[in-house]
């Protein structure tokens, strides 16, 4: 390995927070624990099998991989999504009841567009 991927870095931080969501809104939330692990993983996996499926029924390009090598303030803007979903975890610590089902289905798309973007950069969608 001669290189980091920092597509595949910032799929996995964003992963890392998508758990930390997970595990505030299973704690301090009014929602079942198994059923907030559920929304984590069909939204993001739903995202990632037929976000695809709708570009190409839309007639849509499929894009490129979120961070460029020619464009470094690609990086600087990528990095909001693991930050947008770590202060989306701290919701339920300050405001603890609500059922913040939303929340996760929230954080599990954000997590999917950041694992997308790592496949693309992975088949060099670049």
């Amino acid at each position: 390995m001669k290189r980091l991927e920092p597509n595949l870095l910032l799929a996995v931080t964003t992963g890392f927070a998508l758990v930390l969501v997970t595990l505030t809104v299973s704690v301090f939330g009014a929602g079942e624990p198994l059923r907030n692990l559920l929304l984590a993983v069909i939204c993001s996996g739903g995202f990632v099998l037929l976000n695809p499926l709708l570009l190409r029924a839309m007639k849509r390009p499929p894009g490129s991989a979120m961070i460029h090598s020619d464009n470094p303030g690609t990086a600087a803007w990528a990095t909001l999504f693991p930050m947008v979903v770590i202060v989306c975890a701290a919701i339920p610590v300050f405001w603890p009841g609500p059922d913040y089902g939303l929340l996760v289905i929230v954080a599990a798309v954000w997590f999917g567009v950041t694992v997308e973007s790592a496949l693309k950069a992975r088949r060099g969608g670049r």
